[in-house]
């Protein structure tokens, strides 16, 4: 299972972070994973390239872990492609709820 926080104060997002696989199919045919995958990495990829919010990403593949945190205030770019993981996960999530937990933790 895919344990999915994304973490928001009274103001905006300030990060995420994944842990595990899906279990949805074996390695390289997961199409639960790929999804969950190609929307984090995408949103990590357009944060770097089209804003200048610095943030602390860590991952590690063996455990599926990927974390995005901002190290400051991110600004209306950044919060915008965040609104749009979000999007998608909670999409992804409601269609394939035994394969991923799904949560917006209060910071």
């Amino acid at each position: 299972m895919i344990q999915i926080t994304v973490y928001k104060d009274k103001d905006c997002y300030t990060g995420f972070r994944m842990l595990g696989h899906a279990g949805y199919a074996e390695s390289g045919e997961d199409i639960v994973c790929s999804a969950v995958s190609v929307l984090a990495i995408n949103t990590c990829n357009a944060i770097e390239s089209f804003t200048d919010e610095p943030f602390r990403l860590d991952t590690g593949e063996e455990d599926g872990r990927m974390e995005l945190t901002f190290t400051e205030h991110p600004g209306h770019d950044a919060q915008l492609l965040m609104k749009t993981l979000v999007l998608g996960l909670q999409s992804i999530a409601d269609q394939y709820s035994a394969f991923i937990h799904f949560d917006i933790e209060e910071v």
